[in-house]
């Protein structure tokens, strides 16, 4: 928008502005002025073309004795001409001052300005010097009344002025100047100079008019379109009390905005008017009770927000007023100015309701949860109570999502999040904190056995199967608990607490819930510190290789070696596969750590003597990283160990993300030539089906069976031989894990286990025991 000049400030304008020799800060508001220049210019026009006939008349009065009368009527005729024909062009500018004019239309005003001093000039130049010196002060009286009267008809047009005058009082002061009247010569030049800086000067003060003219317009035009569309409005009133608090010159948009008509709302206490029905029974909104602190503290406000009731509907106002007092002092009431705002509270509700709802499931969202959890907190420890939280996480979840898509996967968790939403009464609220993990906040928890009945009719109606397009689902919960304020004081201590609890219940392998214990917090900080020192022990080289025989169960030989990764910290001591494995699984470390035991293997493999294998574990990451086929290819390129010597070991969870494409993973291993053991068949998500999309060379039957077996369990006898009847059939051999004594080596023996591997035959060995083994055993068999 354009900046005007205040009417209230000197305006500065440029020379150059003025001249229209320079187009101004502002180019639409300069065009307004020069239109105002030109259209000064038009309405003195005439007065201009008047003084020139005049002089006209005069002169040749003055010079007829001296002057031939054709000389003076062909000079008289041009010069009446000129001054006609510059009307005509002044006249020609549009009637109005509200228009545009370009710099060019200004400046070819100077054009019309040398014209006329043009003609003029004849007079000092040439009649002056034909007639006797006498005339000469008629004829400067003349010629100075007539830059005169230019100066100030032609002032708008100060361009065209300028060239007049100076042109004019210029001829005039060489004509004396030739006739040797130096000083005469120099007084009409300054003279003239005179005209000129009085020019520019009232130029100057009119165009600073116009332009404080041009910024009052458009205020007031900007005024007008305000009041205008505030009369128009039907939200927007102006309301004004007497000293007692009564309405007085009520406005028929306040009455229409109050469902009241003017004469009974004349005279009303304003407040009985705001309250309408509740004003019998006392019960006012606290906006009203806010209201009427205001009124009664005489205190000016604003924004004051409160719900009215108009015609039965329930309505929003906003109020703002001030007080008024007398010239004495004295109070008068309150005037002010009232909204109807129920259009923007009920948009900025249903803002705020999509900010604290999850748009997938319409529950409650994480922000919204911890704002009722803060509560919570807060109104026990007011009352000495207890209140609950619990974290749920969806057990195998992620096993629809990568088989099925996550449309189902979506669909299944508005399914979860409405059996939910039916186990939970006025006390508990539930809400989505993000993927699968739900919440639930149990506003007084003073029953704990109803709190853990409830965390299990959870467990129970979300562990039910789900009907979702046509697949019948099953999946299950975990549920973390925690008691505010005993296991948190704050939102964020009862949700780590609740977390803490939720970790257990997924590590005893979900479907049940835990409540939290002091003791989770200190193996939280062990695992955390376990973590930070696991980050760092392959650059430390606290990690090595131990090597398990596996040897022929018939004869007794070794025919390779199994490697287990074992860690020496720094810190820690020897700490067990079994606590850092999992650890550097849910740390996302088990890549790269999987990656060095490989080609440390490999490299340690190409070592031995003879033809004994090396077998590596590998996990369910390491074959979901697409890199991982590459990386088996260049360890066994580095090492040059011959594929067929290096044996993976993967185990049935690889399988249940069929999404990510292990089995191709797997088939690509198997090009390069290497071989492929099943591990721990049976004691997960046993499927006959892994055996028949994958060619494994060998099943490793689990201690848990050996064992079992050895104790004359029958199922897992039964097992065992199932197994190896299987792996027969399919043209692979059976490793029994576990062997301990020499009655479990002939047990699986005669159960017709190709291979065992235990303490019975060896304890895992460091790389200088394994490689003399290797080297005996080549030396045997030669």
């Amino acid at each position: 928008m354009a900046q005007h000049p205040s009417p209230l400030q000197p305006v500065r304008i440029g020379l150059a502005q003025l001249l229209a020799l320079h187009e101004g800060q502002d180019r639409v508001e300069w065009g307004r002025i020069r239109a105002a220049q030109l259209y000064a210019g038009r309405a003195l026009a005439p007065f201009m073309l008047a003084a020139n006939l005049a002089s006209v008349i005069a002169l040749a009065t003055l010079m007829h004795f001296w002057v031939p009368a054709h000389q003076l009527g062909i000079w008289g005729t041009v010069t009446s001409g000129v001054a006609a024909y510059i009307m005509w062009r002044r006249r020609r500018v549009h009637s109005g001052a509200d228009g545009y004019a370009e710099p060019v239309d200004v400046r070819n005003t100077a054009i019309e300005g040398l014209a006329l001093a043009a003609v003029w000039s004849v007079v000092p130049m040439v009649f002056c010097h034909e007639a006797p010196t006498q005339t000469a002060p008629g004829s400067g009286i003349i010629l100075a009344i007539l830059m005169t009267a230019a100066a100030f008809a032609m002032a708008p047009l100060v361009l065209a002025t300028l060239c007049f005058v100076l042109g004019l009082g210029g001829s005039v002061a060489i004509g004396l100047a030739v006739d040797g009247e130096l000083p005469a010569a120099f007084g009409v030049l300054l003279f003239a100079l005179l005209l000129a800086a009085i020019c520019i000067s009232r130029a100057h003060t009119l165009v600073a008019l116009r332009a404080a003219s041009i910024a009052l317009e458009e205020r007031d035009e900007t005024v007008s379109l305000l009041l205008r569309e505030f009369e128009e409005s039907d939200a927007d009133w102006l309301w004004e009390t007497d000293n007692a608090r009564r309405v007085v010159k009520a406005s028929p948009r306040f009455a229409l905005a109050c469902g009241l008509d003017l004469v009974s709302i004349n005279g009303m206490p304003f407040l009985q008017v705001l309250a309408g029905p509740a004003w019998e029974t006392g019960d006012f909104a606290p906006g009203l009770r806010q209201l009427s602190e205001k009124l009664k503290a005489r205190q000016s406000f604003r924004d004051l927000r409160l719900p009215v009731r108009v015609n039965g509907e329930e309505r929003w106002w906003e109020l703002a007023a001030s007080p008024r007092f007398d010239e004495r002092g004295n109070f008068c009431g309150f005037r002010g100015v009232g909204s109807d705002v129920t259009q923007q509270r009920d948009a900025a509700d249903k803002i705020n309701r999509m900010a604290r709802s999850d748009t997938l499931t319409g529950l409650p969202n994480r922000l919204s949860i911890n704002e009722v959890l803060v509560r919570a907190l807060l109104d026990a420890e007011k009352w000495r109570s207890r209140c609950a939280f619990m974290m749920i996480d969806l057990d195998r979840f992620k096993a629809v999502n990568d088989t099925l898509g996550h449309q189902v996967g979506d669909r299944l968790l508005s399914r979860v999040a409405e059996r939910l939403a039916r186990l939970m009464t006025e006390n508990a609220m539930c809400g989505r904190l993000g993927g699968d993990e739900f919440a639930v906040v149990v506003r007084d928890a003073s029953d704990l056995l109803a709190i853990e009945q409830l965390a299990r009719r959870i467990i129970e109606t979300l562990s039910r199967p789900y009907d979702v397009d046509e697949h019948t689902l099953h999946i299950g919960a975990s549920v973390g608990l925690a008691i505010g304020p005993r296991d948190g004081k704050t939102a964020e201590e009862l949700i780590r607490s609740a977390d803490l609890a939720l970790y257990q219940s997924k590590d005893a392998g979900g479907g049940v819930f835990h409540a939290y214990e002091p003791r989770l917090h200190a193996q939280a900080e062990e695992r955390r510190v376990l973590e930070q020192a696991l980050r760092q022990a392959l650059e430390k080289g606290e990690m090595y290789l131990a090597y398990q025989p596996v040897v022929d169960a018939d004869t007794g030989l070794l025919t390779g070696f199994e490697a287990l990764l074992r860690w020496n910290s720094a810190d820690f001591g020897n700490v067990s596969p079994a606590k850092f494995i999992p650890l550097a699984e849910d740390a996302r470390l088990i890549v790269p750590i999987g990656d060095w035991v490989l080609r440390a293997a490999c490299d340690e493999a190409a070592r031995w003597p003879g033809h004994a294998r090396v077998a590596v574990n590998v996990s369910p990451e390491q074959l979901h990283n697409p890199h991982f086929v590459t990386t088996v290819a260049s360890a066994l390129a580095t090492s040059g160990l011959a594929p067929e010597r290096l044996e993976l070991e993967v185990t049935e969870s690889v399988f249940m993300h069929e999404g990510m494409g292990a089995t191709k993973v797997l088939e690509r291993i198997l090009e390069l030539g290497v071989r492929l053991s099943l591990d721990d068949f049976g004691t997960g998500y046993s499927s006959l089906g892994y055996l028949s999309r994958t060619r494994f060379s060998t099943i490793k039957i689990d201690r848990s069976f050996v064992q079992g077996a050895a104790k004359g369990a029958p199922e897992a006898t039964a097992i065992i031989r199932a197994v190896v009847a299987l792996a027969r059939s399919l043209g692979m051999a059976t490793t029994a894990e576990g062997v301990e004594t020499e009655a479990e080596h002939h047990m699986v023996r005669d159960f017709g286990c190709s291979k065992v591997q235990g303490f019975y035959f060896s304890r895992p060995v460091l790389v200088e025991e394994a490689r003399h083994l290797a080297a005996r055993r080549e030396r045997e068999a030669a």
